[in-house]
Order: structure tokens, then C-alpha cells, then sequence
């Protein structure tokens, strides 16, 4: 049986190469009919996203993707409601967590959809244009998540460090300025980093070596020079990944400091199980992001290899979140448990009442 399959597979994936080959080349045929010999600026009327060709199997992966998509939409959806109907939610401290959520959220609608649709239905041609809002929505709600971590570690080493001055300091209006200077400064970063986009010629290739829009791999097909759009780079990389990451390390040293100044264990066990929710988020969200790093400074990644873990990271982030809170926090626990049982008795009074 096994040496009967093998050439069939064989000419399954040459099929599949052949066809992924056929693709490329139309596309960059009609690219090429769209140009004169003479344009010294070209913008392509379409990409094309090539992230998960010649992955076997991947069909498998699209359908894991919308189960994950659906459980983000929920958990993150349940997230919001409850810190929007509870009253002693509204605190400082989970106008962070709603909008970690608001992030969750934004990052899979932006991301997962548009993904399963280009390759599960086979359509992974995207307009210029969606393809910039792709690029900025899917990059925004990503750093949204990582600055929104440092605005709850600043919350907790307050808590830690000064717990005398802590509703002094972290008081509601101070966290909506707060919050309000984060969704700002992102916009600004981003908006910047896609208006130069625009100013690049698209003249070698419209292949994009990605599973979405991604910044890098659209720049570099550029026949322009390209050196702005590379420090735009950068410049997200320190400000909105390295940044944050530096700043949630730091108050994690210093909020250790306070509590080894802690006599009882009780207490110092009190105060790390109000940290434990965060930083089991930070892990999840930068330990893919520092591992795809190092891995690409070490050694060339197999571009397969990266597409997948990458878009991995990017789903299963949103999706774990909300899980991680409901399940380490107290107050949200509670309050699950309390909505649940309010639900079963208002059930079981509708079975009295219509028997």
C-alpha cells in the first residue's frame, strides 16, 4: 500500500507547486500588463500573500484557526461584559484588562478571518489598499497588546511598592489619560509607518512572504530605496515591543525587592498571586516574540517554520487571555461563578412556571 501512495503523493505536490508557480507568475504578468516601460513610481493594483504554500496539510490548520477565532471572540466578549456590568469592576486596574481585551479582540477580527478566507477558499490575491488596513490594524492591536501589558505592570508595582499611595496615585481619571496617551502614541507610530509605505515603488515582485500584510516582507519587494521604512522599523521594535518588555522586567525587579522586605509569607504569597494572572500574560505574549528573535540572530529560520509559529503566537495569545484571568483572578472567578448560578435558577424557574 505505502509504495502505491507515494507517487500519487508525489504528483499532488508537484500539481500543488506547479499551481502555486502558475499563481505567481500571473500575478506578476498582470502586474507587468499595468506597467509602462517608462514608470518611475508603480503602485500595484493587488498583492499577493504566499504565507502557507507548499505546508502539507494546512487545510487542518485553517479549521483550528476558526475554532481558536471563536473561543477569542468569546472569552474576550465575556471579559468586557462582565467588567462593564459589574460596578466593582470599574477600578483602575481593569480599565487595563478591558482594554487588553479591546486588543485581543481587535488583533483576531483583524487577523484570523481574512487569513482562513484568502487560503482556506484559495483567494490569497488582496487589493493595495486592504492590504495597507491589513497592515496597519493587525500591526496596531499587536503593539496595543504589548503597551497595555506595561500600563498593567505599572499597576501592579504601585500596588506592590507603594500600597499606602496606591489609590492616590492609580485613580480613574489617571488611568484614562494613561490609556488615552497609549492608543495615541500607537495610532501615531503606526500611521506614520503605513503613510511611508505608500511613497514606495512596487517594480520586482507583489509576492508577499507572509501569512498577512506584514510590514517587512512588503517593504523589501520595494524598487525604491527603502532605508525609512526599515527605521520605522526599528523604531516599533524598541518603542512598542522593547520598551515595554524593558519597563515590565524592571518593575518585576523592583516589585521582587518589595516583597523580600515582606516579614510574613502569607502576605508575600498574597501579593505575587495578584501577579501571577500578568505575568503568565507577558510570558505568553513575549516569550514567541523573543524566541522567533534570537532563532533569526542564531541561525536562518525555514520560512514555513516562521510563517507558522509566528501566526501560531498570534492567535493563540487573544484566545488564552481571557482564559488566564477568568481562571486566575479572583474577583473575575467569582463573578463567573455567581453569573452562572443566577442562570441556572433562572432556568429551572422557567421550568417551574411552564410546568
Amino acid at each position: 500500500m505505502q509504495t502505491t501512495n507515494k507517487p500519487e503523493e508525489q504528483k499532488g505536490q508537484r500539481k500543488q507547486k506547479k499551481s502555486n508557480k502558475e499563481k505567481k507568475s500571473s500575478a506578476m504578468s498582470s502586474l507587468n500588463s499595468t506597467l509602462s516601460l517608462n514608470a518611475t513610481f508603480v503602485r500595484p493594483t493587488f498583492f499577493f500573500i504566499n504565507g502557507f504554500n507548499n505546508i502539507p496539510h494546512a487545510k487542518y490548520y485553517y479549521v483550528f484557526l476558526c475554532f481558536v477565532f471563536v473561543v477569542s471572540v468569546l472569552g474576550n466578549s465575556f471579559v468586557m461584559l462582565s467588567i462593564c456590568t459589574e460596578r466593582s469592576f470599574h477600578t483602575p486596574k481593569y480599565m487595563g484588562v478591558f482594554n487588553l481585551a479591546v486588543a485581543d479582540l481587535g488583533e483576531s477580527t483583524a487577523l484570523i478571518p481574512n487569513l482562513v478566507a484568502m487560503f482556506l477558499f484559495d483567494s490569497q490575491y488582496i487589493s493595495y489598499d486592504a492590504c495597507l488596513a491589513n497592515m496597519f490594524f493587525v500591526s496596531f492591536f499587536t503593539c496595543l497588546q504589548s503597551l497595555t501589558l506595561a500600563v498593567l505592570a505599572y499597576d501592579r508595582l504601585v500596588a506592590i511598592c507603594l500600597p499606602l499611595r496606591y489609590h492616590s496615585i492609580i485613580t480613574v481619571p489617571a488611568m484614562a489619560v494613561i490609556l488615552t496617551v497609549v492608543w495615541a502614541f500607537d495610532s501615531v507610530i503606526l500611521i506614520i509607518t503605513v503613510t511611508l509605505v505608500t511613497r514606495l515603488s512596487f517594480c520586482k515582485s507583489i509576492v508577499i512572504k507572509s501569512y498577512f500584510c506584514d510590514h517587512g516582507p512588503t517593504c523589501i519587494l520595494a524598487c525604491s530605496d527603502y532605508t525609512a521604512n526599515r527605521n520605522m522599523g526599528i523604531v516599533i521594535t524598541v518603542s512598542l515591543f522593547c520598551a515595554p518588555f524593558i519597563f515590565i522586567v524592571l518593575s518585576y525587579v523592583l516589585i521582587s525587592h518589595a516583597l523580600f522586605k515582606i516579614a510574613s509569607w502569607e502576605e508575600r504569597f498574597k501579593a505575587i498571586k495578584t501577579c501571577s494572572a500578568h505575568l503568565m500574560l507577558v510570558t505568553l505574549y513575549y516569550l514567541p516574540i523573543l524566541g522567533t528573535y534570537i532563532t533569526a540572530l542564531a541561525s536562518t529560520i525555514q520560512p514555513n517554520v516562521r510563517v507558522m509559529s509566528t501566526s501560531l503566537a498570534k492567535a493563540i495569545i487573544p484566545m488564552m487571555n481571557p482564559i488566564i484571568y477568568v481562571l486566575n483572578t479572583e474577583e473575575v472567578k467569582e463573578f463567573s461563578k455567581k453569573l452562572f448560578r443566577k442562570k441556572i435558577k433562572k432556568s429551572q424557574n422557567q421550568k417551574k412556571q411552564s410546568k
